[in-house]
């Protein structure tokens, strides 16, 4: 049994009422330390890392609002691959939480916060949702963000990247992604590495392609799109210089945009060239993922109970009202 398979077994089994449900984190050596990364929300507080059955010495707890990661090179996921070359961790989990703030908060809602706190909207960026990550499903958050991480170039194939969402009141969790079935995997979900990685078409031919997990659509296809792209905007140069009586610097502009695109119309033809030359196999079927194993007997190292949190009380509801006979 793997690490979050253990963690959610016993997890389970002691909301379930198992006094006995626990972790013995000496059985999951080779996975530890955990990175985990969660909400800034303070509710989590007493969860985190006891309802997992991690070890504080063996828990690398990262936070930021909403749990969001926007980009594969961002200061998050900068932080998080540090996790792993500098302090040896082993896997990664992003963990959401119900009831999320963040999810609540509209953009309305933020810039009347924002002007409460004295900062007018003109100085916040145009893009509200995108730039403070907003979202409107916890789970899918945690899905798009585990998926962001795990596209990363910083973040190794060898390193499982996990999603889940935790119950803000029963401790419940509840596994989204299984980093597990992706280990190996290329960790571009294209299927193409960044441009920088490509180099000229030389270089691309000696790529092992067998590796490589490509979309459905054809390189050559892709190729006759940016074509297509590349002859409009030869068109529209043409027309600006057609347009441009009188005016040089419109005509320089339209000069250089006809040669760009015509650049773009020979890089295109030379990447359908080498896809014609170059056919790429079909992955293979990704393996069924292991099912979980009963919890491991060994007394290699003292049981790590998984304590039931305590029912965050609700206000109670006012009397209903009398009505005048």
């Amino acid at each position: 049994m793997r690490l979050f398979e253990g963690i959610i077994d016993a997890n389970h089994r002691a909301l379930a009422g198992d006094a006995t449900a626990g972790l013995r984190p000496s059985d999951y050596a080779d996975s530890l330390p955990l990175i985990a990364l969660t909400c800034i929300d303070p509710r989590l507080n007493p969860l985190m890392p006891e309802v997992l059955g991690i070890e504080e010495k063996d828990f690398i707890w990262l936070r930021n609002s909403g749990n969001n990661i926007f980009e594969p090179m961002s200061t998050m996921t900068r932080t998080l691959a540090l996790a792993c070359a500098v302090k040896g961790g082993r896997e990664i989990a992003i963990i959401g939480h119900t009831d999320c703030h963040v999810r609540k908060t509209s953009t309305a809602q933020l810039t009347e916060r924002f002007q409460a706190l004295g900062i007018d909207r003109a100085r916040l960026p145009e893009n509200l949702n995108e730039f403070f990550g907003l979202f409107a499903s916890e789970r899918q958050n945690v899905i798009r963000s585990a998926d962001v991480v795990r596209r990363s170039p910083l973040i190794g194939p060898k390193i499982p990247v996990h999603g889940l969402l935790v119950d803000i009141v029963t401790g419940k969790l509840e596994w989204l992604v299984n980093g597990y079935e992706t280990l190996g995997q290329p960790m571009f979900s294209s299927g193409i590495p960044p441009m920088r990685e490509l180099g000229n078409v030389t270089q691309t031919a000696a790529l092992s392609i067998g590796e490589m997990k490509f979309p459905e659509a054809k390189i050559g296809d892709f190729a006759t799109q940016v074509e297509r792209t590349a002859r409009k905007i030869g068109d529209f140069a043409t027309d600006v210089v057609s347009s441009a009586t009188g005016k040089s610097k419109i005509g320089d502009i339209a000069v250089q945009v006809g040669d760009t695109a015509g650049r773009v119309s020979e890089g295109a033809a030379k990447v359908g060239e080498w896809a014609g030359k170059n056919p790429i196999p079909m992955p293979a079927p990704p393996a069924a993922p292991v099912p979980p194993q009963p919890p491991s007997s060994g007394t290699t190292g003292p049981l790590r109970p998984i304590p039931v949190p305590p029912r965050i009380p609700r206000p109670p509801s006012p009397p209903p009202r009398r009505r005048n006979s």
